[in-house]
């Protein structure tokens, strides 16, 4: 039975709205663990992606040097961490780099290595929460966004995009980006980007953002406009060039430069600001509230039920 609690003002400063601090003070010594894999075909910038969102240099890109070079391809799931901080906070960053998917002749279930990895990290989190001398701070390896790489064909998805983020958004937070977007014109873009939006309700995929009834009104306005904006039209560049005397980060091309925070260019600052800025928490919280939620309970039911098939002599 839920008892309704009446809201009263202390009629004197008591100091409970210290709590804050205190939280904000444990927080900051113990940091905080974000956890980010990237998916999409060989040669999309998925890993100078990655530096440009951070501003370091996390993952060795498996761009070519040279144009006669081979694409160089990641060949295995590979999980790379490092440790940023930024004005006293530190952020402990789990970056998985998978291998393109969809190059080979026959795709069928290429995605499951992928599904396998966020799941096991489930799995690994749900045993050590089981233990019985369980360590005070379990070690979150569970992922918590997936960035899927779109190809800038500016026709529609492949039908492997479309199978492989239905089956990741089973799992996974999938924030889809357009790679590669100056590949394409402004009109191009937001022809692409409408056409795509039209097929994930067609095929039902249900992406984050998730509305809750804990969301205020400024964030369901911040998920309205996100929503809106999706799949984020990017470009990535670790590299400086000199704009108007000033240097930015951009990428020189053959009809002039193409300014990566600059957002008549791309996408790329509303998607940084997204990631970090805005939703970082709510993406931690999310897979831990839904994705891993629903697992657990599936495991755990499974577990009683193998239980309770047992003969009553074992």
């Amino acid at each position: 039975m839920s008892v309704t609690a009446e809201e009263i003002i202390a009629e004197s400063y008591v100091g409970f709205d210290s709590i804050t601090s205190q939280i904000e003070r444990k927080l900051l010594k113990r940091g905080f663990q974000f956890n980010v894999i990237v998916v999409g075909q060989t040669g999309l910038g998925k890993s100078t992606m990655i530096n440009t969102i951070f501003a370091s240099h996390l993952i060795d890109s498996k761009g070519r040097f040279a144009s006669d070079e081979p694409v160089r391809q990641t060949t295995e799931i590979q999980a790379v961490s490092h440790v940023i901080v930024e004005n006293g906070v530190k952020l402990r960053l789990n970056i998985v780099d998978t291998p393109g998917y969809g190059d080979q002749i026959n795709n069928e279930n290429c995605w499951d290595p992928i599904i396998k990895y966020i799941k096991d990290q489930h799995s690994a989190y749900l045993r050590k929460e089981l233990t019985a001398m369980r360590d005070r701070y379990i070690q979150d390896t569970r992922i918590h966004c997936c960035l899927y790489f779109i190809n800038p064909t500016g026709h529609s998805l492949r039908p492997i995009d479309v199978i492989v983020m239905k089956k990741l958004s089973e799992v996974v937070n999938v924030v889809p980006v357009i790679a590669k977007s100056d590949c394409l014109t402004i009109e191009e873009r937001e022809r692409f980007k409408l056409r795509i939006r039209e097929e994930l309700v067609y095929h039902n995929i249900r992406l984050y953002p998730f509305d809750t009834d804990e969301d205020d009104q400024d964030e369901t306005q911040w998920n309205s406009d996100i929503r809106a904006v999706i799949p984020f039209a990017i470009v990535g560049s670790e590299n400086n060039v000199i704009i108007d005397g000033k240097s930015v980060r951009g990428r020189k091309n053959r009809w002039g430069v193409v300014n990566v925070e600059d957002e008549a260019h791309c996408e790329f600052v509303h998607l940084r600001n997204f990631l970090t800025r805005t939703h970082l928490q709510d993406l931690i919280e999310t897979t831990a509230q839904i994705h891993y939620e629903a697992f657990r309970s599936k495991q755990l039911l499974a577990l009683k039920e193998g239980v309770n098939q047992r003969p009553a002599n074992q």
